[in-house]
């Protein structure tokens, strides 16, 4: 059908703007506004001829540099009061002179609304294969609970019968004006629509109707969003430590598009993933990962699996991916682009690995929490120790303070594959001073009510430091010890390896904690002295930076 119909694009482009004055020609995300309905006009395969109606000689150079052509209107056509109706129908009769020719269809194509894509033009006139068809017209589902008001009676009134989620209310369609497409035998100087009116319904993005610098914000912003997929090892083995990092990146990440990975096998990452309604795939392996990567397309890509294989990072770049790890210590570290690493706070010597405590990303939780005030006496001990504590350090550091006269409350907190809670809590449940909780949601809480903490130098340290709560630290394997955050001049008391840590070590050291009030502030000032409330600031100033090199370098 469309190859024996002539189409025709109107961009109707005034040069007296009034809410953003010159608003046409400034950049908007480096471009023109009016370079973007340009583009998408002459990026359809239907559109025979693109003409900007104008009054300007900067847009008209303009839209001929991005390959519009350009009618001029006259005065009486660019005032504040003419309506689009006219000035469309001189821009075609203009067109139609000069080519010699009749158009089939005419679309007026808004410059004002810069996310409308090109598939959504075609869609429009792909409407017309139905002959019946006069006019399609584009509109967004803009239900909700409105009111309207009588004038003669001076009263409000709802225009809904039954008061409703605005998912379960019927649909209630706006005109965005982005597009108006109509057959040329129904544009006439004082009308654009025929009798028989179709519509195409558009997302919220797409619907942006820039008007006001505020519509000018939320464009840029919706211009400059990046797909981006987070691929989070969230196996039972893992835990659930790598996931609660990607969703407090996703939760910062709230103008990109975002998407989760999951392994088919880690039912533990998609009920959490499935309880904070982010959107997701599941994938089956290393092929079909690629799969989904490839389906959905993103700019970036982020690893929170560990330790990356050369062969799984090489697919990645030749895919055309910006590539973020984190903690990431296998070979396929040195393909990335980014690697953060918060636990290691030695030179590595690669440029694309970023360590210490400045990458770290504390939880959510952790910026509303007030500092730690010592007090005098110690009434409150937390022992938490992550993943499954294989040496079961909880109930050796347990069994040291019940061996001392503390009387004071004992928080237990364990990891989600901590093997021996069962037998942890029958030993313990007719002790009413040992309260027993597994993988909390709100280990903030604990840590601030705590007046001393026995934990591990995992990343849980970064946590309890950004508190200030005084620290005994016990590593939980080899790997543990190279992590250097947890050491005295950061606040920390670290007894190294726990396998070597014999029961009166740690009851020597809980006491003489407990009772040295002056080396608990000392360890508070020192935590709270540094910083770490900036991490993602930091992470996302390297990210910006490396891949504006990465896109030039394309």
């Amino acid at each position: 059908m469309f190859n024996n119909n002539k189409i025709l694009v109107v961009i109707p482009a005034r040069g007296g703007s009034k809410g953003i004055p010159r608003k046409n020609v400034r950049l908007l995300n480096k471009k023109p506004l009016i370079s973007y309905s340009i583009g998408v006009a002459k990026s359809s395969e239907y559109v025979d001829d693109v003409v900007v109606t104008t009054d300007d000689s900067e847009i008209a150079l303009l839209c001929e540099k991005f390959g519009a052509s350009v009618v001029r209107r006259s005065p009486e056509l660019s005032t504040d009061e003419t309506p689009l109706d006219p000035v469309v129908y001189d821009a075609i009769v203009q067109k139609e002179k000069l080519t010699l020719d009749e158009y089939d269809l005419v679309i007026t194509l808004q410059p004002t609304s810069p996310l409308i894509k090109t598939s959504t033009l075609d869609r429009v006139i792909e409407k017309f294969e139905d002959f019946a068809i006069d006019s399609v017209i584009t509109v967004v589902d803009d239900r909700r609970l409105s009111w309207g008001y009588d004038e003669n009676n001076q009263r409000y009134f709802p225009n809904y019968i039954e008061r409703k989620p605005r998912q379960d209310l019927p649909k209630d369609f706006r005109e965005t004006g982005a597009i108006l497409a109509t057959r040329r035998h129904c544009v006439h100087e004082d009308s654009r629509l025929g009798t028989s009116i179709d519509i195409v319904e558009v997302s919220s993005e797409e619907s942006i109707d820039v008007t006001n610098y505020e519509d000018w914000w939320i464009a840029e912003k919706c211009l400059q969003r990046l797909k981006i997929a987070i691929i989070p090892n969230a196996s039972d083995d893992a835990g659930n430590k790598h996931i609660n990092r990607c969703l407090s990146i996703a939760s910062k990440l709230v103008f990109h598009d975002i998407l989760f990975l999951l392994e088919e096998s880690h039912q533990l990452g998609i009920d959490i993933i499935e309880k904070y309604n982010y959107n997701y795939k599941i994938y089956d392996g290393k092929d079909d990962l690629i799969k989904c990567l490839r389906d959905y397309n993103p700019q970036l890509v982020c690893n929170d699996i560990a330790d990356t294989s050369t062969e799984y990072m090489t697919i990645l770049k030749q895919e055309g991916y910006f590539v973020v790890n984190f903690e990431d210590l296998g070979k396929g570290s040195e393909l990335a682009d980014v690697v953060f690493d918060a636990l290691y706070e030695h030179e590595i010597g690669e440029k694309n690995i970023y360590t210490g405590y400045k990458y770290y990303l504390l939880r959510d939780e952790f910026y509303f929490q007030p500092e730690k005030i010592i007090t005098t006496a110690v009434n409150n001990v937390l022992i938490t120790f992550t993943g499954d504590d294989s040496d079961n350090l909880t109930e050796k550091v347990l069994d040291a303070i019940l061996a001392t006269n503390y009387e004071g409350r004992i928080n237990v907190v364990v990891g989600l594959t901590y093997p021996n809670l069962e037998e942890l809590i029958s030993r313990y449940e007719a002790n009413s001073a040992v309260q027993i909780y597994q993988n909390v949601s709100n280990i903030s809480e604990f840590m601030f009510k705590a007046d001393i903490i026995f934990s591990s130098a995992s990343k849980r340290m970064y946590d309890i430091c950004s508190l200030g709560i005084p620290t005994i630290c016990i590593c939980q394997n080899e790997r543990e010890l190279s992590h250097v955050f947890a050491n005295p001049s950061n606040g920390f008391i670290n007894m190294g390896l726990g396998a070597h840590v014999e029961r009166q070590d740690i009851l020597n050291q809980f006491v003489e904690l407990v009772n040295n009030y002056d080396l608990r502030v000392d360890m508070n000032r020192k935590m709270l002295s540094i910083d770490l409330k900036n991490g993602f600031e930091n992470m996302e100033s390297v990210i910006r930076q490396e891949y504006r090199k990465f896109r030039l370098n394309r």
